[in-house]
């Protein structure tokens, strides 16, 4: 799991009230800044297990959906395809390219369209990664209580 560097540069939280030092005026403001703090906590959590990889967990998620495809990949079809669908993803992959990670592969039929493909070096840096890093996040919760969690976000969206 993680390391215990990376776990002492994550602060641990516990009730909201008192980790940003406030009252709320109701439950459901309440709620929204709880979701808004820990997608920033298991922002940076994730950021400070990738570092050492020399990748973000956006890159991650990019060469995790190319491995997952099993063949090359448009780009418009990663981009629709990842859990951040920020504007940047292009940039992300032209990093990911230089690294040698993933490359890219000119469509024969049309030259607009650019087909992206894991390297092997790709392969073998999520090999390096072990998939089950995010159960440290989830580790103070039950398979119950993260269905139900599930469910309450996917009510929320």
């Amino acid at each position: 799991m993680f390391s215990e560097d990376v776990q002492s540069k994550i602060k641990p939280m516990g009730d909201i009230s008192k980790d940003v030092n406030s009252k709320f005026d109701n439950a459901k403001v309440k709620a929204m800044i709880n979701i808004l703090y820990t997608a920033n906590w298991i922002t940076n959590y994730q950021n400070s297990f990738f570092k050492p990889f020399g990748i973000s967990p956006q890159q991650y998620n990019i060469l995790r959906i190319l491995r997952g495809a099993d063949q090359p990949l448009k780009v418009q079809t990663i981009k629709e395809r990842m859990i951040d669908r920020s504007p940047n993803a292009t940039r992300l992959m032209d990093k990911l390219c230089a690294k040698q990670l993933i490359e890219r592969i000119p469509c024969p039929g049309d030259r607009r369209v650019v087909h992206i493909e894991i390297t092997d070096k790709g392969l073998n840096l999520l090999n390096e990664i072990a998939d089950d890093f995010n159960d440290d996040i989830l580790k103070k919760i039950t398979e119950e209580e993260a269905d139900m969690l599930s469910d309450l976000l996917d009510k929320l969206r």
